[in-house]
């Protein structure tokens, strides 16, 4: 079996999902929306390492129980790892997902960051409902790529000094048509549940918003400066040295490519842990419930 791109990237996953949450904001959706205030049986596609079972187990009632897929055998020895030292009933299950039969007994059917790494992400939806009891919920945390570029700003730059908003817009839209994974699917989510029959669809925002202060202690402003520099915002001149041959490769005209890069390149010289910088990664939160 050849190797599995995201294996080599847990810590990655692990650093950077603080990003994208606040724990109150989940607990509102949990408590106040989707109002669970009995024990459920959650099943997560893609689970990775457990990021939604770590943050909702937490949160749910009492006796809820956590089930993870992941085609990842070094997430899923780790989930292994984090979860035994805990007190949740989880079963985690490594192999492909598109291929696993899965029973129709969970409660709710969760994803995150998932859909839009899939090449066929209505044949995905649909094995999730396949997999909730009537009555149960989808859940689906996906990004907007678009919307998540478009909220950042540093003191004393225009944003469209750093952040070419009409050029990533297209580099977007050409990797959908070239891959058929779509960064922007987030968005679409509500479209596309309604469409498969899902009732009482809605979807929300996150509320995390990141803030990068040169007054915060040293410790705590480090911290996030290196997150965000993880997450890709202000890349490594050398790793903006080899972009412009990839942004072709990928649909963007020379000149475009070549901007992007000198943009990026603008942006990595002036970003700073010192630098005043908000991020807002608008992670789109779309649920539905299946009723047959």
């Amino acid at each position: 079996m050849s190797e599995y791109y995201w294996d080599r990237k847990i810590e990655y996953l692990r650093n950077t999902r603080c990003l994208y949450y606040n724990d109150d904001y989940l607990e509102f959706l949990v408590k106040m929306v989707w109002k669970i205030n009995k024990p459920v049986n959650i099943i997560d596609y893609g689970c990775g390492f457990g990021y939604l079972g770590l943050k909702f187990l937490p949160m749910l009632p009492e006796g809820s129980t956590y089930t993870g897929i992941d085609r990842g055998n070094e997430l899923i020895n780790t989930a292994n790892e984090i979860f035994c030292k805990l007190p949740y009933t989880t079963e985690f299950i490594m192999g492909d997902i598109e291929e696993i039969r899965v029973e129709r007994k969970f409660d709710s059917a969760m994803c995150h960051a998932f859909l839009l790494h899939v090449t066929d992400p209505v044949k995905m939806l649909q094995k999730m409902i396949d997999s909730v009891v009537d009555g149960g919920r989808v859940i689906a945390f996906e990004p907007h790529w678009t919307a998540n570029m478009s909220s950042i700003s540093m003191d004393g730059l225009q944003q469209s000094q750093m952040i070419p908003l009409g050029t990533l817009q297209k580099l977007y839209e050409e990797d959908f048509n070239r891959t058929g994974k779509d960064g922007n699917i987030g968005i679409k989510l509500p479209i596309m549940l309604s469409q498969l029959g899902l009732k009482e669809v809605e979807c929300r925002v996150s509320d995390k918003v990141n803030f990068l202060d040169p007054n915060r202690d040293l410790q705590s402003k480090e911290r996030l400066f290196n997150v965000l520099k993880e997450e890709g915002l202000g890349k490594k001149t050398e790793e903006l040295q080899r972009l412009t041959t990839n942004l072709v490769n990928r649909g963007l005209t020379l000149d475009e490519a070549r901007n992007q890069v000198e943009a990026e390149l603008f942006f990595s010289k002036q970003f700073k842990m010192d630098s005043y910088l908000t991020y807002a990664p608008n992670m789109k939160i779309t649920f539905g419930t299946v009723k047959r």
